[in-house]
């Protein structure tokens, strides 16, 4: 079954806390389709990283499930759940966690090699998708040699570079200024809607949040619409 949708019922997500339980998720649900975009906002620690960690098959739920494309993502080993995100997800995170000793070439692609792609044409596909975000004169640098705002786009082109059918955001502008967020927005916005991807993004900026098609408030533990 493939349905084009990330969809996540009865997401529960707990912590033991000293003799107590930290309940961080209460029965959460949400569905995004491809070419949907949806954000979460919330205070800081409400968990919205931990929901959007889930969502992407990153860290297991309570209780609940999420399924991507009819599969159901907690059912899965760990070597099937790779393969799925690697196939269907790209993640752009508020550290870019690029690799300091490979260039920005090299870091964009990596997601095709994982996936078996020729080291030609990962290349000539990663620098496609650099040169689509104003970088085509930063091939070589490594990320010490960029910028902050150059290093969030890097990570932006190596969340797209694979054709992913969701990509899932935390944060992504928490450590830019103001010009350089606007600049990162408008570009993965741009790419997203260009490709028909879903996009999740969970922020604390609710005029970033403004920007998705759905907004969603998390608090205490339960999601609801915004507004």
């Amino acid at each position: 079954m493939n349905d084009g949708r990330i969809t996540a019922e009865g997401i529960t997500k707990d912590y033991p806390s000293g003799e107590a339980t930290l309940h961080v998720l209460r029965g959460v649900a949400l569905a995004v389709g491809r070419g949907e975009s949806v954000s979460v906002v919330g205070r800081s620690g409400a968990g919205k990283s931990t929901l959007l960690h889930i969502l992407g098959g990153l860290e297991s739920p309570t209780a609940g499930r999420v399924s991507i494309d009819g599969s159901r993502v907690f059912e899965m080993d760990d070597s099937s759940r790779s393969s799925l995100r690697n196939r269907k997800l790209g993640f752009v995170f508020q550290f870019h966690y690029l690799l300091a000793e490979f260039s920005a070439l090299e870091n964009v692609s990596l997601p095709l090699l994982i996936r078996g792609v020729l080291p030609g044409e990962a290349k000539r596909q990663a620098a496609a998708i650099l040169a689509e975000l104003g970088l085509s004169d930063r091939l070589d640098h490594r990320p010490a040699q960029l910028s902050g705002g150059e290093q969030q786009r890097v990570a932006c082109a190596r969340a797209l570079v694979h054709e992913p059918e969701f990509v899932l955001a935390d944060e992504p502008t928490g450590n830019l200024d103001s010009e350089n967020s606007k600049i990162l927005i408008d570009l993965l916005l741009g790419q997203i809607e260009k490709r028909s991807m879903g996009f999740v993004i969970v922020t604390h900026d609710e005029s970033l949040a403004a920007l998705a098609g759905k907004s969603y408030l998390l608090e205490e533990g339960v999601l609801q619409p915004a507004g």
